[in-house]
């Protein structure tokens, strides 16, 4: 059986509060390079919205498509990130480590000062931006990891990464029946005990906002757009789901995470470089999204998404998604 294995060996150097991998949290020291069709960074760019930490961490958007080679910065003029000055995020991957032979992958840090990649390792970014950057959080920012609920987080976390946000991977980029049909089963049927655990509670742990949801929305909202058809996850489309499409238009709808969902990158990435699973690149005209603006009535299962805190405010005009990438509404 061909099952699709993801190389999960990534650079593991920490930026922390006390520098103790030689990398101290320090304002304007970093830039976050990110693409907004790849759910791994969108998740960071979720975070990084949620904590307010815009002005001490930049951010580089890569554009959706890339060869075998690495990400580029075709959406910035002359083709460079303005501050890191290069065109490939391989550069900064090979300025640290000379002939880096694992892949080169957003989301990734680099140190603006040497040019050099610091990290990729993406579960532990965004643990790290609430942990870590704690001194530079915004006034009234989410708690998403609160140290009472860590454990049952991580829990959920582990079997949502497993079944659902690498599931969709292992049922598209599966190379025989029995691993796609394997990997089809595994996804629905934790989506169905996803369903069931959200039936009767808001969010996926405690009241308010946690890491947890944001990992599990990322998947959802690419679901109808690219995996029930691209990567053939075709049992029912999310908004066949009631309360998984309820939970997701939710959170779509809450500050940070609807805004920063780009639609049309997302579907260019997937159509236009999967070309083993798609080789025309054809990218598909639908769904239609206004869908993801409609009422959804979580309110009346309780909790607050930001706790005691507040929503952040708009995105700055850079780091806006287009009005016409999103679910313009009617």
């Amino acid at each position: 059986m061909s099952e699709y294995s993801r190389d999960s060996r990534y650079i593991t150097t920490r930026i922390t509060a006390d520098g103790r991998d030689g990398y101290p949290v320090e304002p304007g020291r970093y830039r976050l390079v990110v693409a907004r069709a790849c759910p791994w960074a969108n998740r960071m760019i979720i975070v990084r919205r949620l904590l307010g930490l815009e002005d001490v961490l930049s951010m580089g958007i890569c554009g959706p498509t890339h060869d075998e080679r690495s990400w580029t910065f075709d959406l910035d003029p002359d083709g460079r990130d303005p501050v890191l000055g290069i065109e490939r995020l391989q550069e900064a991957y090979f300025k640290r480590f000379p002939g880096y032979e694992r892949g080169i992958t957003v989301p990734a840090i680099v140190e603006i000062a040497t040019g050099e990649v610091v990290t990729n390792d993406f579960a532990q970014m965004t643990i790290d931006l609430s942990l870590e950057w704690t001194a530079y959080h915004r006034e009234g920012a989410p708690q998403l990891y609160p140290e009472a609920l860590r454990e049952e987080i991580d829990e959920v976390n582990d079997l949502v990464y497993r079944d659902v946000n690498n599931g969709v991977y292992r049922a598209g980029f599966a190379s025989d029946q029995d691993a796609y049909e394997k990997a089809y089963r595994r996804l629905f049927d934790r989506l169905d005990w996803l369903s069931d655990r959200l039936a009767g509670q808001r969010y996926l742990v405690g009241d308010t906002v946690t890491e947890a949801d944001v990992r599990l929305f990322t998947t959802l909202a690419r679901f109808d757009s690219v995996y029930h058809n691209h990567f053939k996850c075709n049992r029912s489309k999310l908004s066949e789901m009631p309360v998984l499409w309820a939970y997701a238009r939710d959170l779509f709808q809450t500050p940070g995470f609807g805004d920063t969902t780009d639609f049309v990158q997302i579907k260019r990435h997937y159509y236009e470089v999967h070309r083993m699973i798609n080789p025309t690149g054809v990218v598909p005209a639908g769904p239609d999204l206004r869908n993801w603006l409609t009422p959804h009535g979580r309110e009346a299962l309780g909790g607050r998404p930001f706790g005691d805190g507040a929503p952040p405010g708009p995105p700055s005009a850079a780091e806006t998604v287009p009005p016409a990438n999103g679910p313009v509404a009617a």
